[in-house]
């Protein structure tokens, strides 16, 4: 699939819940989250479907997200059975990782499963190391979890596996470099994120935002100047720098000051309820569950996506005055 701007989809983001057994303040607001009715969720045979027309169009990455999509119940069966789908690649997960250490049977944690159903990759959340710190952005005094579950999906052996922090001014500046510490010790990717107003405007405040620019400022005033590695890519928009003298490679995801972040965008988003959104940044969603559940062909479905495709924007309008229509929760991590 390539849309009229040149972008060749092959990545499908998959949310498979709404639901999250945390509550950060910048995915979900501090009010009450009306969940979804179980009904109002694609079920694994619909999803699984939905995967399978996407990758006879192409795709051949698909990443599972929430919430936190370790939550639903089943989810390693469902995803044992991503890898049976023709042309799929590369399956991946995002997640907070409270759960990863979890004993699913006696001996075999959450992320030996994962791991033996299939899943490539990890991106693990990881803001602060600071206890308290942690316990105020996300709600939850699960940190140590976190810490378990990072350490036994190192045990699990995957292919790769990635933590993401958000960059939060005013909660985690001073983190910068414990964070690097942490995951060169441990041999695994750090990437920085802007914030994106995503699910409420004020995270863009003066006294919310910080930019990636400024924190590799103050990463190279610590370490000296990052070396760029240009031909180095993953699946997303992370660019990627080397610390001097390591081999340690840590990246940053800058939504609202690269302003060629869109460029080389090539996935698509499907969340939980069944709507496929061409970009995270803008309010075009198109609901696809309707037509399923109503009986559409298989070539319908593919027609479908291929109509979705051609509605992508250019690029995200968060620097636009963009107005939240759904949460992050809602859209998928």
């Amino acid at each position: 699939m390539q849309d009229r701007y040149g972008h060749r989809i092959s990545y499908l983001r998959v949310s498979i819940t709404d639901r999250c057994n945390e509550r950060c303040t910048y995915c979900m607001p501090q009010e009450l989250q009306e969940w979804l009715p179980r009904e109002g969720i694609l079920t694994f045979e619909e999803t699984l479907r939905l995967i399978r027309i996407a990758a006879d169009l192409g795709v051949s990455k698909v990443r599972i997200t929430g919430g936190e999509p370790l939550t639903r119940r089943d989810v390693i069966n469902f995803i044992g059975r991503i890898p049976e789908i023709s042309g799929i690649k590369s399956i991946g997960l995002s997640t907070n990782g409270t759960l990863l250490a979890r004993e699913i049977t006696p001996g075999e944690t959450m992320a030996a499963a994962l791991r033996d159903a299939g899943v490539n990759s990890v991106n693990i959340s990881l803001d602060t190391l600071d206890r308290e710190t942690y316990s105020q952005i996300t709600g939850r005094d699960f940190h140590e979890q976190v810490l378990s579950g990072i350490d036994v999906a190192i045990a699990a052996g995957f292919g790769q596996i990635k933590l993401n922090t958000v960059l939060m001014r005013g909660r985690n500046e001073d983190q910068l470099i414990p964070l690097i510490e942490f995951a060169g010790a441990r041999d695994l990717i750090l990437r920085f994120i802007e914030m994106m107003p995503v699910s409420t405007t004020d995270v863009l405040d003066e006294d919310n935002f910080m930019s990636i620019l400024e924190a590799k400022r103050t990463i190279e005033s610590f370490y000296g100047s990052l070396m760029p590695e240009t031909g180095f890519r993953t699946n997303g928009p992370a660019t990627y720098y080397q610390l001097p003298g390591r081999k340690q490679r840590i990246g940053f995801i800058g939504a609202m000051t690269n302003l060629h972040f869109c460029e080389s965008c090539n996935k698509l988003r499907l969340t939980c309820d069944g709507k496929l959104r061409p970009c995270l940044g803008s309010y075009l969603e198109f609901d696809i569950m309707r037509p399923l559940r109503a009986g559409a062909s298989d070539a319908e479905l593919r027609q479908f996506f291929l109509d979705v495709v051609d509605r992508k924007p250019r690029e995200h309008d968060f620097r636009n005055s963009y107005q939240p229509n759904r949460k992050m929760i809602a859209i998928g991590g």
